[in-house]
C-alpha cells in the first residue's frame, strides 16, 4: 500500500509517505503550530515523490492518546485530506507507534510505553512487538492512570520502557515495574512513518467516521 501518514500528538509533528519499502518522512519538534505546518508538510513528501492524494491507498493518522489538541489536529486534517481525495483512513495507536519505533532501533520485543497525560497521569500501554513484521500486539489495555498505578502484564519479562512519560514520572514508573525495566528510552515518541506500518494490520475506515481517542472524559487543553 501506499500510505501517507500524519502524526501530531505531542510536541513533535511529522508527516511520512510510505510504499513497499520507501519512507519520505518530515519530522519537526514544534510544541505549537501544528495547524500551520501539517498540510505544508504533506505537500513536500508529496512534491518529492511525485504523487497526488488521489494515488493513494489511504491516509494514516495517529487517533491518539496524546495531547488534546494535536489529537484532534490529526483526525481532522486526515478527514478532510481523504474526503477531498476519495481515499480511505486508517486509524493507529501513538502508544503503538512508539512501541513500534523502539522495536525496531533496539530490538528489544517488549516495550512499555508512557505519555504525559498530565494531571499526574500518563498514557499507558504494553506491547509485543515484532520487528520483522512491523507489528504490535497490546498486552496491556490502553489507559490513563496514575504512574504508580499503572497495570502490568503477566510474566516476568525485561522490558523496555519508552516514552515521555518515562522522563515525567521516572521513579513512580520504576517503582511500580522493578526489576522487569531493562532500560528506558526517555526520549522515544510517536514517528508517521511507524504510524504508516502499523496501518498495513489496520482495518480502512470512511474518513466521516474518524474519531479521536482520548482515553478519558476529561480532557486538558493542549494536553
Amino acid at each position: 500500500m501506499k500510505l501517507l501518514a500524519l502524526e501530531t500528538s505531542t510536541d513533535a509533528c511529522s508527516v511520512a509517505l510510505v510504499w513497499e519499502d520507501q519512507v519520505i518522512e518530515r519530522f519537526l519538534v514544534l510544541p505549537q503550530g501544528h495547524t500551520q505546518t501539517l498540510l505544508p508538510m504533506c505537500e513536500s513528501v508529496l512534491q518529492q515523490a511525485g504523487v497526488r492524494l488521489t494515488q493513494l491507498d489511504g491516509i494514516a493518522f495517529s487517533r491518539g492518546p496524546g495531547a488534546f489538541t494535536g489529537v484532534r489536529i490529526a483526525v481532522a486534517a486526515a478527514q478532510g485530506l481523504a474526503l477531498g481525495a476519495g481515499i480511505p483512513v486508517f486509524p493507529v495507536s501513538s502508544l503503538a507507534a512508539v512501541a513500534l519505533g523502539v522495536g525496531q532501533r533496539t530490538e528489544c520485543t517488549r516495550v512499555a510505553v508512557a505519555l504525559d497525560a498530565r494531571m499526574r497521569e500518563v498514557y499507558w500501554g504494553c506491547y509485543q512487538v515484532d520487528v520483522k513484521l512491523r507489528q504490535v500486539s497490546l498486552l496491556v489495555p490502553e489507559c490513563v492512570c496514575p504512574a504508580i498505578d499503572v497495570p502490568l502484564p503477566l510474566g516476568v519479562s525485561q522490558w523496555v520502557g519508552a516514552g515521555p512519560g518515562w522522563a515525567v514520572y521516572t521513579s513512580a514508573l520504576s517503582d511500580r515495574l522493578g526489576a522487569r525495566v531493562a532500560h528506558i528510552e526517555m526520549e522515544a515518541g510517536p514517528h508517521a512513518r511507524d504510524i504508516a506500518h502499523l496501518a498495513h494490520w489496520e482495518t480502512p475506515v470512511d474518513p466521516i467516521l474518524a474519531q479521536p481517542v482520548y482515553l478519558r472524559d476529561r480532557v486538558v487543553q493542549g494536553g
